[in-house]
């Protein structure tokens, strides 16, 4: 839930207000938000989560929190949109959507996600990978990095992507669940493309809640390109992780999720939806 806050401020105050709003491009609400949880030494290793992995498997596709909330409790993350129309990706404080065809929009306040992954986004551990051939080179190198199993991590990688090849969940269809919707999802690849990888790192015990292990969306450095990650080639990597110790989790109040059997383990499901392209099916 958001509040707003009416009061007087110095003139000085306003003008520095202003100025900060035409550098950084953010919205005054998010500027003043972010000064806010500065002054009041609020939580910075939180994460806000909406709804859980165990409904998107089952289908809870129904939007239940809007991209103007997310951005009341962080300014980084990941998730997708209702219906599970395109990715969503947050970086510095900016919402976006990568549709089918892998093109970028960003995303209006009043639009509605079943299920995101949030935080205020900031460095604990900066390190540098010259070169990465494959995910799987990738999850090797972030493993020697990241404090330990038992944590959340965010993780943020900026650098040039030599090849990128990415997906983007398409609307579903009535009745489907995450695995069918995926498997006729849009699949394409970048070249020579500079940009970022923004997304989370989740340990087992949390399968139900979140994906376990690394769940990471792209987005050029332009905004114009993006979408879920599959597979890469990249160097010059900047690469910086944010621990994570504190989760608030929003479950939603639709019919659709109250209805739903969570009482399975959604691991298996979650395995082929979000690393498993449609020609491997």
């Amino acid at each position: 839930m958001s509040h707003e806050l009416k009061c007087r401020i110095s003139n000085s105050l306003w003008k520095s207000l202003q100025a900060e709003k035409g550098r950084t491009g953010h919205s005054l609400s998010f500027i003043v938000d972010q000064a806010l949880t500065e002054a009041l030494g609020l939580e910075h290793h939180s994460i806000f989560q909406v709804s859980t992995s165990g409904a998107l498997v089952k289908g809870v596709f129904n939007g239940c929190t809007t991209v103007g909330d997310l951005k009341n409790h962080g300014d980084f993350g990941l998730g997708t949109f209702e219906d599970l129309d395109g990715e969503l990706v947050m970086l510095d404080g900016h919402c976006f959507q990568a549709s089918a065809d892998g093109v970028v929009h960003e995303a209006k306040e009043d639009w509605v996600t079943p299920f995101a992954t949030v935080t205020r986004f900031s460095a604990d551990k900066t390190f540098s990978l010259e070169s990465v051939d494959s995910f799987e080179h990738l999850e090797a190198s972030l493993d020697q990095e990241r404090l330990s199993e038992n944590v959340f991590t965010g993780i943020r990688l900026d650098g040039v992507f030599d090849r990128i090849d990415l997906r983007a969940v398409c609307k579903a269809l009535p009745g489907e669940d995450l695995v069918a919707t995926t498997s006729h999802q849009s699949e394409f690849t970048f070249e020579a493309v500079e940009g970022t990888l923004i997304g989370f790192w989740t340990p087992t015990y949390a399968k139900t809640l979140n994906v376990p292990g690394y769940h990471l969306h792209f987005l050029s450095k332009d905004r114009r390109k993006g979408g879920h990650v599959m597979n890469l080639q990249a160097r010059n990597l900047l690469a910086t992780l944010h621990v994570e110790t504190d989760i608030h989790l929003a479950i939603p109040e639709t019919e659709a999720f109250l209805k739903a059997d969570l009482q399975d383990d959604p691991s298996r499901d979650l395995d082929i939806a979000e690393k498993v392209t449609k020609s491997d099916r």
